[in-house]
């Protein structure tokens, strides 16, 4: 299986941080939605290690003003939206440091395309999750016609990946599609919310990266919030 970025989401413990740090995840992830039990505060996520991976901040449904705020206080590298935010927006908050959330449930990969060509000049990465919106569902998203897209811009897969389903899921896009270029996980690497499972956690980014070494943090952007 080729490499893959990986993204680890729901981070709220030092120890969990600096494994994934160790590993070689590309992306950590931190919730800033009031509604998870993954939730942190943005001075919480500021002292958590740093490290190679890039700094990510999980929003659904905050306002500009609230999102510049909190992404400074953090200290964050990019933004993942997982509200109903229109492409304004996410060019308001720099293009070069939005991950753009959709749901493709029930679409045909012609409408996936469409959407995702109404926000490529706006944001560096997709993510593509199961359910109809919100995330953390942790159910796993039917790829069918996912092997049918063609994305204008990199993306990531989630929705209920871990150790356990990451090579199947994978599976799904050969050998018709290339598939996704990255993979965001969480509960399934959880003993608990916001709690990593290390042994989980090893695993997972063992099958997706492999001997890789780390992205590079050219990936971030000084352009300013």
């Amino acid at each position: 299986m080729p490499d893959l970025l990986c993204k680890i989401c729901g981070l709220t413990r030092a120890e969990d941080v600096a494994l994934c740090h160790s590993l070689g995840a590309d992306f950590i992830g931190f919730i800033f939605v009031q509604a998870s039990p993954r939730f942190v505060t943005p001075e919480r996520a500021a002292a958590l290690p740093d490290g190679p991976a890039l700094r990510t901040g999980v929003f659904a449904g905050a306002d500009l003003a609230e999102v510049r705020d909190l992404a400074r206080r953090a200290r964050l590298d990019f933004i993942q939206l997982h509200g109903g935010e229109e492409p304004a927006f996410c060019r308001a908050l720099g293009p070069k440091r939005i991950i753009k959330t959709l749901w493709p449930e029930g679409r045909t990969p012609e409408e996936i395309d469409r959407e995702m060509e109404r926000f490529a000049p706006v944001c560096a990465y997709f993510l593509l999750d199961a359910g109809q919106g919100g995330g953390g569902s942790g159910k796993r998203l039917n790829t069918d016609a996912l092997r049918r897209i063609r994305p204008p811009r990199p993306w990531l897969l989630a929705g209920g990946l871990g150790a356990e389903n990451l090579l199947s899921a994978l599976a799904a896009f050969a050998p018709e599609s290339a598939g996704p270029h990255g993979v965001d996980m969480n509960s399934r690497l959880e003993s608990a919310p916001g709690v990593k499972d290390h042994a989980c956690v090893r695993t997972a980014l063992a099958l997706a990266k492999g001997s890789r070494p780390p992205l590079s943090t050219a990936l971030a952007t000084d352009e300013p919030l």
